[in-house]
């Protein structure tokens, strides 16, 4: 059984609560050559990063007077398969991608050179899901089919080793930091998501999360850190909260509302939660205590599965099966 505090909601004892916010869309941003798996905002400007299974990261930026969205640089060469993430550095001056080809290449800004592949980091045994940084910049987490987890150290345009973790016992499909401590988390094919922290020398697995029923596909913590968010195969969300930063326990778990799996959460700075599910649907919801009521649906928000989802201040992100970027702006009336 679960403790008293858990919450479980299903969408028929639910009472809509759809409050006054809408996605409106911006733009539509085309030039991707097969299904978009990731997009990624510059944590310093509002420039987009996209890549996806034609192995190109395009960057996009809103240029001239009546402000169009444009793709003006396109980093290719860096991998020889899919394009399964790309993530900007703290600083906004590199990025890292998760490729099928079993390597994850670091991209770096230079004034006057401009992009160029920095690093390539190899020694996951084959397709690498998932690459993220700390918040510093210090360390750069990736996973991979594999079931291992590894944490790089960075040092300047250094990358080494610091630690292999293999505590999953299939695919990892999400490695996620915590905003202000370094915990690293991460989500795999076998339904748990495990959290490490650094214990001398080396990284530990500290805590598994347990209660989704199938792959947790994507984890997301908030701007505290207090609470991440975790979507499923399963085709629920999980809100898990912590009082430390270190042990998580489910607070609210939402069924009902997806009718396919959810590929991709992400927790907005504004508290918005959007979620991305495998029936061309974006949604949005807000916590309230420890319950998330659903704010917004945005149906047909791409023809086909929607695979990845981010926030931008008001201004949110995606990417489908459909090849094409949107990008939609929060109202709130």
């Amino acid at each position: 059984g679960h403790d008293g505090s858990f919450k479980l909601s299903y969408y028929n004892e639910y009472k809509s609560y759809l409050s006054m916010v809408r996605l409106k869309l911006e733009a539509e941003l085309e030039g991707h050559d097969g299904p978009v798996w990731s997009v990624d905002w510059s944590p310093v400007s509002k420039t987009l990063a996209t890549a996806g299974s034609d192995k190109i990261v395009r960057l996009w930026r809103k240029e001239g007077d009546c402000g169009k969205w444009v793709c003006f640089a396109n980093l290719d060469g860096g991998n020889a398969k899919t394009i399964r993430q790309v993530t900007w550095s703290p600083c906004g001056r590199k990025l890292a991608t998760a490729s099928f080809d079993s390597v994850c290449a670091v991209w770096e800004y230079s004034d006057g050179e401009g992009w160029e592949l920095g690093a390539t980091l190899e020694g996951h045994e084959n397709e690498v899901k998932s690459v993220a940084w700390s918040r510093d910049g210090d360390y750069l987490a990736s996973c991979s089919r594999d079931k291992t987890v590894w944490v790089w150290e960075v040092t300047g345009d250094d990358y080494e080793c610091a630690s292999v973790l293999q505590v999953h016992t299939q695919d990892v499909k999400r490695v996620a930091w915590h905003p202000n401590t370094p915990v690293l988390a991460s989500s795999s094919y076998d339904n748990t998501i495990k959290l490490y922290r650094e214990n001398g020398d080396d990284w530990e697995c500290y805590d598994t999360l347990s209660g989704h029923s199938s792959t947790v596909w994507a984890i997301c913590f908030n701007k505290n850190g207090d609470k991440l968010v975790s979507c499923s195969d399963d085709r629920t969300l999980r809100v898990w909260t912590s009082k430390d930063s270190k042990k998580y326990t489910c607070a609210s778990s939402l069924f009902g509302f997806h009718g396919r799996p959810i590929y991709d959460v992400c927790w907005g700075r504004h508290g918005y939660i959007a979620s991305a599910s495998g029936e061309n649907t974006i949604r949005v919801f807000e916590l309230n205590g420890s319950s998330l009521l659903l704010s917004h649906v945005e149906e047909n928000a791409h023809k086909g599965d929607v695979n990845t989802i981010r926030w931008k201040g008001n201004l949110l992100a995606s990417g489908g099966d459909d090849e094409v970027v949107r990008i939609w702006m929060l109202e709130t009336t």
